[in-house]
C-alpha cells in the first residue's frame, strides 16, 4: 500500500505542515520584557486567585541563595498549563522581593499562550542559551526546566517521576558560571487534566521538531471538551501544588573541579525523586492531596 494515498497519513501530513507554518508567527522571550512595577500591582490579586485554584504548599524558600546568581533546576508538570510556572514565580518574588532580578526559561510556544502576558511581565523568557547567559552574568536567579515538553507531558501515570530525558545541558551553564543548583520539587500538576500519550512518533513523522522544537504531541482529555487539541490551552482541574525547594548544590565544591556531568545528573535526578516519592506518598487522594 502506497502510504502516500492513506488519508490519515494525508491529514497528518497536512496537520504537520500547518503547524509548521505557525513557526515564524511566534514571538520570541526578551529578557527586557520583566516589569518590577507590573509584578508589584499584580501580585496580591494573582496569589488570591491561584491560592484559591490550587492551594498551593510552598516549602523550603529558605534554601535559595540571599543574594547572587543561582539555578533553580525543578521538575516540569501540568502541560501548557503549568501551574508551578506561575506559582513558583510567585512565591519565589514575594519571598525576595520584585526587584531582585528572577527569570525562568520556557518554550516558545508557552510564551504564547494565553498566560504569556502574564508570564513574560513576571519574568519568562525564551529557554535559548543567550538568555540563560545574560541572566547569569546579571546576578540573577534563573529557573530551568530540562525535562521541557518532554516531561511536562508526560502521562499522569508517570506523575511520580523525575523525567529530564537525559537532558544536562542546565549542569554546563551551573559550571560555566559557577552557580549554585537549587532543585524545585513540583507534585500535582499531572493532576490538572488526564495525560494519556506524549505522542512522540506522530510529532516525528511530522517533522515538528524541526520547526518547532517540538518532540511530542500529546493526546490528553481535560476539561471542558474532553479530547483536547495538542497544546491548545485548557481549564486546569483544581489540583493541589506541593513545590518544595531543596539545599543549593555547588557543583566543583562537591564534585571538583572537573565534575563528571553523568554522576552529577545521576545524583540530582535521584535526589529530587526521592523528595517526589516523598510528596507521593503525603497525598491522599488524586485532586484533593
Amino acid at each position: 500500500m502506497d502510504l502516500g494515498d492513506n488519508p490519515v497519513v494525508g491529514a497528518l501530513s497536512f496537520a504537520g505542515d500547518r503547524l509548521r507554518r505557525l513557526a515564524p508567527r511566534l514571538r520570541r522571550g526578551d529578557v527586557d520584557d520583566r516589569d518590577p512595577d507590573a509584578i508589584r500591582e499584580l501580585l496580591p490579586g494573582l496569589w488570591l486567585l491561584i491560592g484559591a485554584w490550587f492551594r498551593p504548599d510552598v516549602r523550603g524558600l529558605h534554601h535559595l541563595p540571599e543574594d547572587g546568581p543561582a539555578l533553580i533546576v525543578g521538575n516540569h508538570t501540568g502541560g501548557i498549563m503549568s501551574p508551578e510556572v506561575l506559582i513558583s514565580q510567585l512565591a519565589i518574588t514575594s519571598y525576595c522581593g520584585v526587584e531582585r532580578p528572577f527569570y525562568q526559561l520556557a518554550h516558545r510556544m508557552v510564551l504564547n499562550s494565553p498566560l504569556a502576558p502574564i508570564l513574560r511581565r513576571f519574568g519568562t523568557v525564551e529557554a535559548d542559551p543567550d538568555n540563560g547567559h545574560a541572566v547569569l552574568e546579571q546576578g540573577g536567579l534563573l529557573q530551568v526546566f530540562p525535562g521541557g515538553d518532554y516531561e511536562v507531558y508526560r502521562p499522569t501515570s508517570q506523575s511520580g517521576l523525575i523525567d529530564f530525558g537525559g537532558r544536562k545541558g542546565f549542569l554546563r551553564l551551573a559550571l560555566r558560571h559557577d552557580v549554585p543548583i537549587v532543585p524545585q520539587v513540583t507534585i500535582g500538576g499531572q493532576e490538572t487534566a488526564l495525560f494519556l500519550s506524549r505522542g512522540e512518533k506522530i510529532a516525528e513523522f511530522l517533522r515538528l521538531d524541526r520547526a518547532l522544537r517540538l518532540k511530542v504531541l500529546p493526546v490528553m482529555l481535560s476539561a471542558p471538551f474532553g479530547i483536547t487539541v495538542p497544546f491548545a490551552p485548557f481549564l486546569p482541574l483544581p489540583s493541589k501544588i506541593v513545590i518544595a525547594y531543596l539545599p543549593p548544590i555547588h557543583l566543583r565544591e562537591t564534585y571538583g573541579d572537573d565534575p563528571d556531568l553523568d554522576r552529577v545528573y545521576d545524583d540530582l535526578v535521584a535526589t529530587m525523586q526521592d523528595v517526589l516519592s516523598s510528596l507521593q506518598a503525603e497525598r491522599k487522594l488524586p485532586v484533593i492531596g
